[in-house]
């Protein structure tokens, strides 16, 4: 089963400094069919005000995985952690027992970014974060892993998370095809960012999102070039 849910059909959030659309619904807001996919319960697609933010705030137990689009966004902890995610770097923080946090858009421009949630693996788990910078373009037209609760993705490079899921991305240009194999039982939600693609004949415009449940095989097909990213998900890793 493939689930389209357009951009225009999302949940919204909005501020002098923020707009927000839920892939998700979150609380009383948000269409109440796009309900969770398994651990993954949360994915915004974020546009921050240049001088804004979110200042320090509470999260436990929860695995969030930061994707900056464009601009930058930095980031401070109460474990002393500080970096600063330019466009092209994922950011993973898995709150664990409890951890204090923010995150702005320091920059002259505007921030764009997704922002994803998915449920923890264990619970009351020590406090980590991390970021790395994925040069997808170098390796364009393939799903490649960012952050992944499989150890053999970690070695690899992916960044690790918590939770029995991993976040792909993949640059494609227009008139690019790729196919992808998901595990038995596994479901996906695929994004995409400045292009329209198809997702096994089911055309997604610009940042449209895309359940897929049941699926062996995703073929998508770019008519622009864009970004996709895609969060996968099984029972066990």
């Amino acid at each position: 089963m493939i689930e389209r849910r357009p951009f225009e059909a999302l949940g919204r959030i909005e501020c002098d400094w923020l707009k927000a659309r839920l892939h998700f619904r979150f609380g009383e807001t948000g269409c109440a069919a796009h309900a969770p996919l398994g651990p993954l319960y949360i994915w915004n697609d974020d546009e921050l005000a240049p001088q804004s933010g979110f200042g320090m705030h509470a999260h436990a137990n929860v695995e969030i995985v930061t994707y900056v689009r464009s601009g930058a966004i930095t980031h401070e902890d109460s474990f002393g952690n500080a970096g600063r995610i330019e466009a092209g770097n994922v950011q993973v923080m898995s709150a664990g027992k409890g951890v204090l946090h923010a995150e702005r858009n320091e920059e002259p421009e505007r921030t764009l970014l997704f922002q994803i949630w998915l449920s923890p693996r264990s619970r009351d788990g020590e406090p980590r974060w991390a970021m790395r910078r994925f040069d997808l373009d170098a390796r364009r037209g393939r799903l490649i892993v960012l952050a992944s609760g499989r150890a053999a993705d970690v070695h690899a490079g992916a960044l690790a998370i918590n939770a029995t899921a991993r976040v792909l991305g993949a640059t494609m240009l227009a008139g690019e095809t790729l196919t992808y194999a998901l595990p038995d039982g596994a479901s996906a939600y695929l994004v995409t960012t400045t292009g329209r693609v198809d997702v096994n004949d089911v055309r997604l415009a610009v940042r449209d999102g895309v359940a897929c449940i049941s699926e062996r095989t995703l073929t998508i097909r770019a008519f622009d070039d864009t970004t996709v990213v895609m969060v996968e998900l099984v029972d066990v890793y």
